[in-house]
């Protein structure tokens, strides 16, 4: 059987050097499903950012801390937001012929799966993280996400042009 891949999308890091708790979730939820598939592989994806070490350094710690070998997990640490995941990833999973997961927050998640099937990936949804969040939050980020979708659409149709 073809192996599952989860691309465990990256999130903020606090000032200390530590995951967020967005980020935290977010891995946790990798782990907890990726524990119901047989044999995954773990992509977490982020670059760089402000504080500390990339993303995808800090949740390939968290994930080994959750159980996960060092061996099912493949970093992508160069990303800067949301497409170049979805585009690194691509180019990372080419050939590739197992299922693919998309795991972020829920608010998150329908740009993440529009973005990897934009580069050729057939994404779902992992089931997300339970929100921390109050309802003016929630809202909030749902209508960044919103705001972000149609923009990222056209900017992963140009970014899928130019790979070809």
């Amino acid at each position: 059987m073809p192996r599952p891949a989860l691309i465990i999308f990256g999130a903020a890091v606090r000032p200390d050097g530590g995951p967020s708790l967005t980020l935290r979730r977010r891995v946790q939820a990798a782990a907890r499903f990726g524990a119901t598939l047989d044999g995954p592989l773990y992509i977490p994806t982020g670059g760089q950012g402000r504080y500390g070490e990339p993303e995808a350094v800090i949740m390939a710690r968290l994930l080994q801390d959750l159980g996960v070998s060092a061996d099912a997990i493949r970093q992508e640490a160069t990303a800067k937001d949301t497409l170049d995941s979805a585009v690194a990833c691509a180019t990372m999973l080419r050939g590739h012929d197992g299922p693919v997961w998309a795991v972020s927050s829920g608010y998150h998640l329908p740009r993440c799966v529009m973005l990897l099937r934009l580069m050729g990936l057939p994404a779902r949804a992992a089931p997300p993280p339970e929100a921390a969040m109050g309802w003016r939050d929630r809202w909030w980020w749902r209508a960044r996400e919103g705001a972000a979708l149609p923009v990222d659409a056209v900017l992963g149709l140009r970014a899928r042009w130019r790979r070809r």
